[in-house]
């Protein structure tokens, strides 16, 4: 008598169950669906605010905030940022780092943010471009700074 009723029971379970996910299934069949004609709508695609597309440095005055401190290179789990920085020579006489290029993979990125989240001076961020179709992996390897600190002379 006790299996019969726990037959009956996960049979009901089973078919609630089932109703709930036709429920669902039947909302989404008569909802209205937008179709994005993308590349026809350029000028009025709306890309969500929080989406990360490419990395690029923070300017502040025509200049880099970046120091080359190289937290980023070390917190980048797949390891595509590269931060080749020398020492230089500020106006007052003291030795500082000098950012010479800051390589970015974009090909192997995960775009996880552990760069952003963990530079200290905020100078890193990611933007919303996201058309990055190219033949050649080696195009997606890109120098991200542009423009050196005018202060700091080179040794």
């Amino acid at each position: 008598m006790e299996s019969f009723k726990n037959y009956f029971v996960s049979f009901w379970k089973g078919l609630w169950s089932l109703l709930v996910g036709m429920k669902v299934t039947g909302t989404e069949f008569v909802t209205k669906k937008v179709t994005e004609q993308y590349p026809e709508n350029r000028a009025t695609l709306k890309v969500a605010e929080r989406f990360r597309g490419e990395l690029k440095l923070v300017y502040e005055n025509g200049e880099q905030k970046c120091v080359a401190c190289g937290i980023c290179q070390m917190n980048c789990p797949n390891g595509n940022i590269q931060v080749i920085a020398n020492k230089g020579t500020t106006e007052d006489g003291n030795t500082k780092r000098v950012l010479d290029k800051y390589m970015y993979d974009l090909g192997s990125c995960t775009f996880c943010q552990l760069c952003v989240v963990t530079c200290p001076h905020d100078a890193l961020e990611f933007d919303n471009a996201f058309e990055h179709a190219v033949f050649t992996r080696e195009k997606l390897v890109k120098q991200l700074n542009h423009d050196t600190d005018k202060s700091v002379e080179n040794k």
